[in-house]
């Protein structure tokens, strides 16, 4: 099979300015010419093999994520605005891919921009009586603003994670709850116990924190780490902050307590050992949590973080919904991507969770792009310790491609060498091609439709 091109010039470019060479410095560490490295840097020839290879050797670059990068991401993202009648033929997918190659920081803009149109649509539509107030907002919200910086860098932070890991080497106590207890008392936090009942997980007092007893203990050692990253690892915390260049200081803040979480769950479930064990328990979530003193949650989260460069685990997704069908988390290392403006698609198994409480769902799936995939759903309850306080239902949904399903023991039983049951299942109604969706619920915005006199089909309207 022949390899695909890659083209890969603002990788060539981000490179050579971290390394903070001259294009002629850097083209004689690639043992190339001038002419060659230029052309490469401009998308005018693909970065040949041996270039790769000197790469992954002169300067530790992941040749997985080069050949895939942020391209991809950005071609499915642009594709989706541009499903929008809005615009009046949208332009192939190598236009785009073009663009996002050549000019990715261009593609952004764009996405930002079709974003703040978004935004202002739905503004107009929901809050008629404040139209003509004259505030309109032209950037992302700090949330999607931190989402994105999740999602461009595969949900893996290798500084982040590589301190966590450090930190459990330094901290040989048996349960994260006892390392998190140890590590706060060296800092002279001091950390006790009480019955808090329905309370919060934890009250601080200065220098000291009282941790309440009713917490899940895999919710107390998260909550005690993150605390710990907070206070102990400010500065790691803050250079990688500095990196992101956050538009605002809500996004910036945000995203300090999400890379405090990130410590956290890498604390509690430290790459090396976690990823030996996830292959040798075949992924499974009970045995990990078990061996790992964490939550279903918690491991689900973490499996979907496994993204080193040279290290990499079995590529997932994972998302979060609540009972009404919101997707409140959200990440994928497969090629499978979350609509980012609209819902999700209601055949997948994940809403269907909350139905059957305390069962792993499996689902065999196929996207419109003819990608396969092995879902899993779960309900997970969150209880506030006390009758009549509030209890938080969500459902959990992890997948991956099916290449990987026999690294996973939920596959087993499963015909999945069988293409005639997989689920047809899409990404989101607005930009979904079946034209014969029992649960669709609008027509995709890049087909012009028609409505018959007489339909028998599931929906009033056809398209082609």
């Amino acid at each position: 099979m022949a390899m695909q091109k890659i083209y890969a010039g603002a990788s060539l470019r981000e490179t050579r300015g971290r390394a903070g060479l001259t294009q002629r410095a850097f083209a004689d560490r690639l043992g190339i010419s001038l002419p060659y490295l230029s052309q490469m840097e401009n998308n005018h020839r693909p970065v040949s093999a041996g270039v790769l290879l000197r790469l992954a050797s002169e300067f530790s670059l992941d040749l997985g994520a080069m050949a895939a990068g942020d391209s991809e991401r950005m071609v499915m993202d642009m594709a989706e605005a541009l499903a929008d009648p809005l615009f009046d033929s949208p332009p192939p997918r190598a236009d785009l891919r073009l663009a996002a190659t050549n000019a990715p920081a261009l593609a952004r803009a764009f996405l930002d921009l079709y974003r703040a149109h978004r935004d202002g649509q739905e503004r107009l539509a929901a809050l008629d009586e404040v139209i003509g107030a004259g505030v309109q907002n032209t950037t992302p919200s700090p949330w999607e603003e931190v989402r994105d910086f999740f999602h461009y860098c595969d949900n893996y932070i290798d500084a982040v994670d590589r301190a966590a890991e450090q930190f459990d080497r330094n901290h040989p106590q048996p349960t994260p709850l006892a390392r998190a207890i140890s590590a706060l008392s060296d800092i002279g936090v001091q950390v006790e116990m009480a019955e808090l009942g329905s309370g919060p997980v934890y009250l601080r007092n200065d220098r000291r924190i009282t941790l309440n007893a009713a917490a899940e203990p895999s919710t107390q050692a998260f909550q005690l780490l993150h605390l710990f990253a907070l206070e102990s690892r400010a500065e790691l915390i803050e250079a990688t902050l500095e990196l992101a260049r956050f538009r605002s200081g809500s996004a910036r803040d945000i995203a300090r307590l999400g890379l405090a979480n990130y410590f956290a769950g890498a604390a509690m479930m430290p790459y090396g050992r976690f990823l030996r064990a996830a292959g040798r328990e075949r992924h499974d979530l009970e045995r990990l949590a078990h061996l790992f003193d964490a939550s279903l949650e918690q491991v689900a989260h973490r499996l979907s973080t496994l993204q080193r460069s040279g290290d990499r685990g079995v590529p997932f997704f994972f998302v979060r919904v609540d009972q009404a069908g919101t997707i409140t988390k959200r990440h994928s290392a497969t090629r499978l991507q979350f609509a980012r403006f609209g819902g999700a698609c209601p055949l997948w198994n994940v809403h269907q969770a909350f139905e059957t409480p305390g069962r792993f769902l499996r689902q065999l799936a196929e996207t419109p792009d003819g990608k396969r995939y092995l879902l899993l759903a779960r309900d997970v309850t969150k209880s506030s310790g006390a009758f009549g306080a509030p209890i938080r239902r969500f459902a959990i949904g992890l997948g991956c491609e099916i290449t990987h399903a026999r690294e996973l023991v939920y596959a087993d039983g499963l015909d999945h060498g069988n293409p005639q049951i997989f689920e047809p299942i899409g990404i989101s109604c607005r930009i979904c091609p079946r034209p014969n969706c029992h649960q669709r619920s609008v027509p995709p915005l890049d087909r012009p439709i028609r409505v018959p006199k007489d339909r028998p089909g599931p929906l009033p309207y056809e398209f082609s």
